[in-house]
């Protein structure tokens, strides 16, 4: 898995764009860097074929709407291991097709390698308005002994992964639990909610409970 992480999968009608106003990023650039100080995000030489993981995203409306396309903003893919963001470093995804593995998308940046996952996450619940998709192997680890909703087997970013996302949100526990783990993407966790503080939150207090499990 580490020989293809960080790869995009899908096929992406992509845009070239100016970037968004850097105080329409002001929120998810804070939290995104929350996340890389704690190593949630990141890069790292010895991990993932030394890849940048991880990746935060918020949606561009707030519409309660189902079944339907909701533009959100993400980082951009590879962005991992820088330490501060700017607006350059963030797309918009205008629409988001999982069964036909594409994405359609404009900004000055292509979209991150998960971008399929959260476009599927935020067709779940029109409520959900940011989603954030870190690697914690104390977590993962751990997911069991957390109680986390796992998907299957799925690659990342792909059709498979998106669909075990809807199985996941039917059949278990997840759409009050807010977190899912990805037991075919190594340390892979997925948060997501109505605000910032509660997608973020949700991941760091599971981070610190699984680091007293140990």
């Amino acid at each position: 898995m580490a020989a293809t992480e960080g790869v995009i999968k899908f096929r992406c009608d992509f845009t070239p764009a100016p970037a968004l106003p850097a105080a329409q990023i002001a929120a998810l650039n804070a939290w995104r860097k929350i996340m890389y100080m704690t190593a949630l995000i990141g890069q790292d030489p010895a991990r993932y074929g030394g890849y940048g993981f991880g990746n935060i995203s918020c949606r561009l409306d707030d519409l309660e709407v189902g079944d339907r396309q909701h533009p959100f903003v993400i980082t951009g893919t590879q962005t991992g291991g820088k330490p501060d963001l700017t607006a350059d470093d963030y797309v918009v995804v205008t629409g988001c097709y999982p069964a036909e593995n594409r994405l359609v998308a404009r900004g000055p940046v292509q979209p991150s390698s998960e971008s399929l996952t959260h476009g599927a996450i935020y067709v779940l619940d029109s409520r959900i308005l940011w989603v954030v998709h870190a690697h914690s192997p104390e977590i993962w680890r751990n997911a069991a002994a957390l109680g986390l909703p796992m998907t299957g087997d799925a690659p990342y970013g792909t059709p498979a992964m998106a669909e075990e996302v809807r199985r996941l949100f039917r059949e278990s526990d997840l759409p009050e639990k807010r977190i899912f783990g990805m037991s075919g993407h190594e340390d892979g966790i997925v948060t997501f909610g109505r605000t910032a503080e509660e997608a973020g939150g949700v991941m760091l207090n599971y981070l610190a409970r699984a680091l007293q499990i140990g």
